[in-house]
């Protein structure tokens, strides 16, 4: 929506100037129009596709028509003509001509590039977008002459930016590939060992998981962001605290891009009261898990998978992940046996050490509880 009012406000306020003859309209307000218009149509597109794959109404895996880098070349390009156009201030039908030529090709690029972009890499493109939002309202501000509106988007925008760089930087991504909806990357399959049976998993219940952890000396704990759909947090911190009374080392690793952006989930275990000392990022604790008696995953796939690191061929191969399989025995508590958001299979699944506790995250963790509790 930030999008949307962003360009519709430039076009809106480029009626207003043409419409009376005693307005001019110099070069900066002329730049700050069209920049608000195209970075607005992009946002505005974009978002709308990265909702759809987070969500699961689009695929995940990357759209990979022919020729897209230069696809996506040319109607860069054609904005930039645009602008150039619309700068030297030409007649009112002319500049409405190259403001809907830039919402037309802006809205086309958000939507090509981030349909370019795979699911795995969707949190990354939130900021991105959220970057762009900040400054289309700071060329909002510029345009209106506004300084409020002009600071407030340099502080989105920049704080964005840095978030971005912040999350390439965490799942080993080149940011100018996420920036240029994947320029130059090899369209690889969803999942190289979608075709490949690979074996039997083992499943477990909810009594024989409340016995693995009792009697386990360390438990580390990974939740996911579907621990932050369910609502969950305040169950598996009290699960946490029952083990910790038992004398039982009980501790949290958390990912860097875990949830939908950094530290979401570090919050919602501060909002259940986890104590901040037994919650740590994933390079402080990754060395551990051979220690470690259980590791249990809640609500995690792509941030806890071993595909990552075993096949080069895999969507998210260089991906740092929490390595929760070299565990004396990892147990996944998900829906499904469905894969995560970037649509590749989870080898850890089907690990001679691992169970899969499957059901909803609340009414698994409530009873677990109880279990823990007794």
């Amino acid at each position: 929506l930030v999008g949307v009012a962003a360009a519709a406000t430039a076009v809106g306020e480029y009626a207003h100037l043409v419409a009376d003859p005693s307005h001019s309209i110099d070069l900066a307000t002329a730049v700050s129009l069209y920049l608000a218009t195209w970075i607005g149509g992009i946002t505005a597109t974009g978002s709308v596709v990265a909702f759809g794959k987070l969500n699961g109404n689009l695929g995940s895996a990357p759209l990979a028509l022919p020729m897209r880098d230069q696809l996506n070349m040319g109607m860069g390009a054609a904005s930039v003509a645009a602008m150039a156009l619309f700068c030297t201030n030409p007649s009112p039908a002319t500049g409405f001509a190259a403001l809907t030529a830039a919402t037309g090709l802006s809205g086309a690029l958000g939507l090509h590039m981030t349909a370019s972009i795979g699911g795995a890499d969707m949190p990354v493109v939130i900021t991105v977008l959220n970057s762009y939002s900040g400054w289309a309202l700071c060329a909002e501000g510029f345009m209106l002459h506004n300084p409020l509106l002009t600071v407030v988007g340099a502080l989105i925008g920049s704080s964005g930016a840095i978030l971005t760089h912040i999350m390439c930087e965490a799942m080993n991504r080149d940011i100018g590939n996420v920036i240029l909806g994947g320029y130059g990357s090899v369209a690889r399959p969803t999942s190289a060992k979608g075709a490949v049976d690979m074996g039997p998993h083992t499943e477990i219940d909810v009594d024989a998981t409340a016995q693995l952890l009792t009697d386990a000396s360390s438990v580390i704990i990974v939740p996911g962001y579907g621990l932050a759909v369910a609502k969950a947090q305040y169950a598996i911190a009290d699960i946490a605290k029952s083990l910790n009374d038992k004398g039982i080392k009980t501790r949290f690793a958390i990912h860097p891009v875990a949830g939908r952006m950094p530290g979401q989930l570090n919050v919602l275990l501060a909002e259940a009261g986890v104590p901040y000392d037994v919650v740590h990022e994933m390079d402080e604790i990754n060395d551990d898990f051979p220690d470690t008696d259980v590791s249990l995953v809640v609500g995690a796939n792509d941030t806890v998978n071993s595909a990552a690191i075993e096949d080069p061929d895999s969507v998210i191969a260089g991906m740092p992940v929490i390595e929760v399989w070299k565990a004396k025995q990892s147990i996944f508590l998900k829906r499904t046996m469905g894969s995560g958001y970037a649509g590749a299979e989870n080898p850890v699944f089907y690990k001679p050490n691992n169970s899969m506790l499957l059901g909803d995250a609340k009414k698994t963790l409530d009873a677990l509880r109880a279990k823990i509790g007794d």
